[in-house]
């Protein structure tokens, strides 16, 4: 049985979606968890909603390009609650949809700003403070688009990424008591896919058709994968990247 009692959490992006599931499974399991969002309604909302069942978090402003607001973040984390035990790394964003030959610079940037770098950060950040506890767990948000070429050039190189830096991360502290892994999530009904529903549902109909198991995952299905991987249950599992996505990669 899962159990996070003592242990903390931390989860970005945790404003919404996948972030807030996440969140709200960490506490439901007994972990006190750091909600961050660049977005502090958001963000506050999840930790009231995890307040009204009982549970205790905290909010933390970062926007996770800026090595300051990281740093900062984890810094909140232990000042608060004394360790880090658990990170979701989920914070992340899918630009302007745009051809490699069309795509800006800005729009480069920026993806790669906050699904990459910003990942890469809060590693750099949460990694040294696990390893002086000696233990500690990583899970990074990466995508099913970051296993395929489906999807736009800043988004699709982003999350391949997350992969390639979970793998690389993973393999410099297996020995010390940290495991870093990756989710690779599909099409998950949060409010970015229930717009996009509205706005192209014969496309998104198809979509859904052609996953093998018929139906687009909801934000609670992925919390739970992520929520297993950073408990004692996964302890062999290291440099992992888990499609959670129906089946569709597997096609």
């Amino acid at each position: 049985m899962t159990n996070f009692d003592g242990k903390v959490a931390l989860v970005t992006g945790g404003g919404a979606g996948i972030g807030r599931a996440t969140a709200l499974a960490f506490s439901r399991y007994g972990a006190k968890v750091v909600v961050a969002d660049v977005v502090p309604e958001a963000g506050e909302e999840t930790v009231h909603l995890i307040a009204e069942a009982g549970g205790d978090a905290v909010f933390v402003k970062c926007d996770v390009s800026s090595e300051e607001e990281v740093e900062s973040m984890i810094n909140k984390a232990v000042e608060t609650y004394g360790r880090l035990d658990c990170a979701a790394n989920n914070a992340g964003i899918s630009g302007e949809r745009q051809r490699t030959i069309d795509c800006t610079i800005e729009n480069w940037e920026m993806v790669n700003g906050i699904n990459l770098k910003g990942v890469w950060l809060c590693m750099k950040y949460e990694i040294p403070q696990m390893l002086k506890q000696g233990i500690g767990a990583i899970v990074n948000t990466s995508s099913m688009c970051g296993l395929v070429g489906a999807g736009t050039p800043p988004y699709v190189g982003s999350k391949h990424g997350v992969i390639g830096l979970t793998k690389s991360a993973a393999l410099e502290v297996a020995g010390e008591g940290v495991r870093v892994n990756a989710v690779c999530p599909g099409v998950i009904r949060t409010a970015m896919v229930d717009a996009a529903l509205k706005s192209a549902p014969d496309a998104m109909s198809q979509l859904a058709a052609t996953t093998p198991m018929g139906r687009f995952g909801e934000p609670e299905e992925l919390a739970n994968v992520i929520v297993w991987l950073c408990s004692d249950e996964a302890s062999y599992v290291t440099g992992v990247y888990l499609p959670v996505d129906g089946g569709y990669v597997a096609q």
